[in-house]
């Protein structure tokens, strides 16, 4: 059974009975997985709670972020020109690997899936080589004997990991890789060249995340508005509002487009020129530690100032319009917007109501 009406009702009029047609849609699993995605955003866009989706769906919290992610990216490799054949396949599977397109800039998508789809590749051997797709497109000139396509992209990606790998059998099996892809034949010359040398290059290891924990009251500085300066007028003294803390880290919003946030005063937040705070779950972040739960909540310090590239920090860059922490190994093309300064995970606190009582003492 098809249904004649539009799958996604125009933003500008989510009506009750336009939801209600996006849940029974989804429900009924009508229209393509593209068009899923795009009905899971419209409900979210409408103040609906992934979890609420779920129930009345069936499309669980997890799989609706990876659709709207997917199908965002089909649309911005549709907009960039991608073959005709390649936007049929990815029509009706493949969103998988779509998803792992997301973290490549919108202008090389395109020309990603078509990569993707003429090499048959599927979405394990997406995952792999497409963090080497994206830092190729980040070098403002190849590097040497490679050229500005796809193929020498992932060829160089292989290439690099062949050089570091010192079991001869990984090694060809990873130099047979991006022989593979190659396309220009200068790169092909540099990768053939690894079948007689077959010294080891040593792999730089990207440092380890700045992170700590808050450990103590005297870690967890109180923040307060001012009122402003005595003689006050008491109409003013009024007209100051209250604040209520948000837990992990006692973030203060007010009526403004951000919020205060309670600091220790560590000499590494001192030595900071122009301090802001980023709120990210441990999974977004790069090189994250195994031993932090994927969904904890961290605060991480960046200092706008630090803009100069070196290999031992983590840096905020923009990656088409949204803000993305980095590690380089070597100075980026693109600009830097900040350096890392630290991340912070919140403090534990065992039992809230153990600081609450007067009468709790120390033994």
């Amino acid at each position: 059974m098809t249904f004649s009406a539009p799958l996604v009702p125009d933003p500008q009029a989510t009506t009750p009975e336009a939801i209600e047609t996006l849940k029974m849609q989804l429900r009924r699993k009508e229209g393509s997985w593209v068009e899923w995605g795009k009905a899971c955003n419209t409900l979210q866009k409408t103040g609906m709670k992934p979890q609420d989706i779920f129930e009345a769906t069936g499309f669980e919290p997890i799989q609706q972020n990876q659709l709207i992610a997917a199908s965002q990216v089909f649309d911005s490799m549709v907009e960039g020109g991608v073959s005709e054949q390649a936007k049929a396949h990815y029509e009706t599977r493949g969103s998988d690997s779509l998803y792992e397109f997301r973290i490549l800039p919108k202008d090389i998508r395109a020309e990603a899936a078509d990569f993707a789809y003429s090499n048959n590749l599927d979405s394990d051997q997406v995952k792999d080589i497409v963090k080497g797709l994206r830092d190729y497109s980040y070098s403002a000139t190849p590097p040497a004997g490679f050229a500005k396509t796809m193929g020498d992209a992932a060829a160089y990606h292989y290439w690099r990991l062949a050089r570091q790998q010192g079991d001869l059998q990984a090694r060809s099996r990873l130099i047979a890789q991006s022989l593979r892809f190659v396309t220009s034949d200068s790169a092909r010359s540099q990768i053939e060249k690894l079948l007689i040398d077959f010294s080891v290059v040593k792999e730089k290891k990207a440092p380890r995340l700045p992170l700590f924990r808050l450990e103590n009251e005297a870690d967890s500085p109180v923040i307060m508005p001012v009122a402003g300066q005595m003689p006050l007028p008491t109409d003013d003294y009024k007209t100051v509002p209250a604040i209520e803390p948000t837990e992990p880290f006692g973030m203060v919003k007010f009526s403004g487009t951000g919020a205060w946030v309670p600091v220790p005063g560590w000499q590494v937040i001192l030595k900071a020129e122009d301090p802001i705070a980023l709120l990210v779950l441990c999974r977004d972040l790069p090189n994250a530690p195994d031993n932090i739960s994927a969904t904890e909540q961290l605060m991480v310090v960046v200092d706008r100032a630090k803009r100069e590239w070196n290999e031992f920090d983590y840096f905020v860059v923009d990656a088409d319009g949204q803000l993305e922490i980095r590690w380089f190994d070597e100075a980026p093309a693109m600009p830097l917007l900040g350096g890392v300064v630290l991340i912070m995970r919140p403090k534990k606190i065992f039992d809230e109501n153990y600081t609450h009582e007067l009468w709790q003492l120390d033994e």
